[in-house]
């Protein structure tokens, strides 16, 4: 029962009338919104609010067209070392797509306009809303109150991330006509007030409720709930720890609660609107109105051929610990493993049979795949013929479940549907395609390399009907997270030992051991803490779109993603593609050319050359 999905579909007739660009180069920066029809009737006026409901779609990358783009969710994983890496595919232009990554970031670059022109149009609409609907005739109160606080949690939640990657921006706060866009930025303490004080009016508002359960025809509007976890992680990136701790509990007050199963299964569709959700992207099979996860994190073996266009990390796969608590060590499965060159040990990920060739059935000729490895560089004095598949396997079957549940780990499985017949494939190297018959093995985009692919939110088997928009919610804010926020709260007033046991919930549900439960998992005091609490959000968040902005707000980003050495690898360490790092000031993204064009009292930005 996705009430809003389906009312979207007619909302999208009303967006004539809210704000929005044509051109990047337009004299004005948004074309005016008309109001002289929409607010004549309750009925219209709901339309006008799901529209602003409509702005979560393009952030979230449901167009076909944009859904690799920078901007959104999924180009924002690619920023983080704790999710994603943009494809070595050649249909994705690397260089201009993420320039933050390429080190040749400008501020013409299209990330940056996109954003602000996207969260932008989502605070016009708002503030039609928010200006007008209680100049509604025939609207009851109550449901104008609720509609009106609806509008100022979206319109905060825009806020949000606008000051979050350009810290201060121009605050519009009521209906604004295209010749009155001209306001100088705000100072970012002054947005984050703003959003506090959005934040606090819906709270206050007494017609909306704190949570919708399940199958409830509302089911996806704002609550309580969600502004309470929103204005919580407000405060925390104001360093008022107090107050985010007060809000991130009334969350849990309100019956909000972790997802009840295995990990991997939050993100079903039958699982959407489980008590963990505090708030979602609505989406469904519709052009432009499913999200593009699966699409974009498939493989070629997913029902609809899907384009696998992100990867998983190979550095921060070795982040996730043993199923114990103990730090991963490859030479604690593989001694001298670290010693040898990434060719050399390219060996150990190699399928079973290359020598003998008595390998996994299929047509390929065996003898080639092996000289192909040799020459390649790999140390075969280690290898098992048979027996090497086993071995490597074992490396990822004594780890913190969510690492296989979140990705598609060498000689895991996978299960696909390329041509409507469900298929168990395994991921295996050197690849032989066949998709059809023996010996089955898992077909991506990047077929000449060795990588990790994704698992969570990608369908399996029949599940969906459509490649390029499916019907599973995205989560903008989990309970996890408000958990895991909570423990940070606490442990930066000092209150570590309250912290632990919030993120030992966490935990606990992943099925991993709890901290202070044995020598692994003792923390060793606040700072330890910290950081324990940082990479636990890594491994619960990842591939969400979620983390990029908690590594701004950390001051993290570059010592997680820029690192020397980082890049797109080969699962045994093989650089593929590097990323560069340019000056000091990447933390802050640069206000758009196209809008300093636009208003000429909008100030750059430091480091950031027009």
């Amino acid at each position: 029962m996705k009430a809003i999905k389906y009312i979207a579909i007619a909302s999208m007739l009303m967006l004539s009338v809210v704000a929005c660009r044509k051109d990047l180069l337009e004299t004005s920066p948004y074309n005016a919104v008309s109001s002289g029809n929409i607010w004549t009737s309750s009925n219209l006026a709901k339309l006008a609010l799901n529209g602003v409901y409509n702005a979560l779609l393009q952030n979230a990358g449901t167009s076909y067209t944009n859904s690799v783009t920078a901007a959104n969710y999924l180009g924002l994983d690619a920023h983080t070392l704790s999710a994603l890496d943009p494809t070595v595919s050649p249909r994705n232009n690397w260089s201009s797509t993420f320039p933050l990554l390429n080190g040749n970031a400008s501020p013409s670059d299209g990330m940056f306009s996109l954003a602000w022109r996207q969260l932008y149009e989502g605070v016009s609409r708002a503030n039609d809303v928010i200006t007008n609907v209680e100049s509604v005739p025939d609207m009851d109160p109550k449901v104008c109150a609720q509609y009106k606080a609806e509008a100022k949690f979206l319109r905060a939640y825009f806020y949000y991330r606008l000051n979050s990657y350009y810290r201060g921006v121009p605050l519009y706060l009521e209906s604004t006509p295209v010749s009155e866009f001209t306001k100088p930025r705000s100072s970012e303490a002054e947005v984050w007030q703003a959003i506090i004080t959005d934040l606090t009016d819906v709270i206050n508002e007494p017609n909306l409720p704190g949570k919708y359960n399940a199958g409830d025809p509302n089911y996806g509007r704002v609550t309580k709930g969600a502004a309470y976890a929103l204005r919580g992680k407000t405060y925390l990136w104001m360093k008022d720890y107090a107050k985010a701790e007060s809000d991130f509990k009334q969350v849990g007050s309100l019956g909000f609660s972790l997802f009840q199963g295995e990990y991997k299964q939050i993100f079903k569709e039958k699982n959407e609107q489980s008590p963990e959700m505090v708030f979602s992207i609505q989406c469904f099979e519709l052009n432009t109105y499913g999200n593009q996860m699966t699409f974009k994190y498939g493989t070629r073996v997913t029902r609809g051929s899907c384009w696998n266009d992100f990867y998983g990390d190979t550095d921060f796969i070795d982040t996730y610990e043993t199923v114990d608590g103990k730090p991963f060590n490859w030479d604690d499965y593989i001694p001298g493993y670290s010693s040898m060159t990434p060719a050399q040990r390219s060996v150990f990920f190699l399928r079973d049979g290359l020598e003998s060739g008595n390998g996994n059935f299929g047509s390929a000729d065996y003898k080639t795949l092996y000289t192909r490895m040799v020459n390649y560089g790999s140390d075969f004095s280690k290898y098992l013929d048979q027996g090497n598949e086993a071995r490597i396997k074992a490396v990822y079957e004594n780890r913190d479940p969510r690492l296989q549940q979140t990705y598609i780990t060498p000689y895991s499985e996978y299960l696909g549907s390329p041509s409507g017949k469900e298929i168990t494939y395994t991921l295996r190297w050197p690849f032989i395609q066949n998709d059809t018959s023996n010996p089955f093995d898992l077909r991506s985009d990047s077929s000449t390399y060795f990588h990790y692919l994704v698992r969570k939110f990608v369908s399996e088997g029949n599940e969906l009907i459509y490649r390029q928009y499916s019907p599973i919610d995205v989560p903008i804010i989990r309970y996890a997270d408000v958990l895991l926020s909570l423990a940070e709260a606490l442990n930066e007033q000092g209150k570590t030992s309250e912290a632990i046991t919030y993120v030992n919930m966490v935990r606990e549900r992943a099925g991993v051991a709890p901290l202070n439960s044995n020598e692994y998992t003792q923390v060793a005091g606040q700072d330890d803490m910290r950081n324990r609490i940082r990479r636990e959000k890594r491994w619960e968040l990842a591939c969400e779109g979620a983390l990029y902005i908690e590594e701004l707000r950390w001051g993290t980003w570059y010592e997680s993603k820029l690192f020397d050495g980082a890049g797109l690898k080969q699962c045994w360490g093989t650089p593929v593609r590097s990323w560069s790092k340019n000056g000091n000031y990447y933390t802050k993204w640069p206000i758009p050319t196209t809008e300093r064009q636009l208003n000429t009292d909008l100030t750059q930005n430091e480091g950031w050359i027009d």
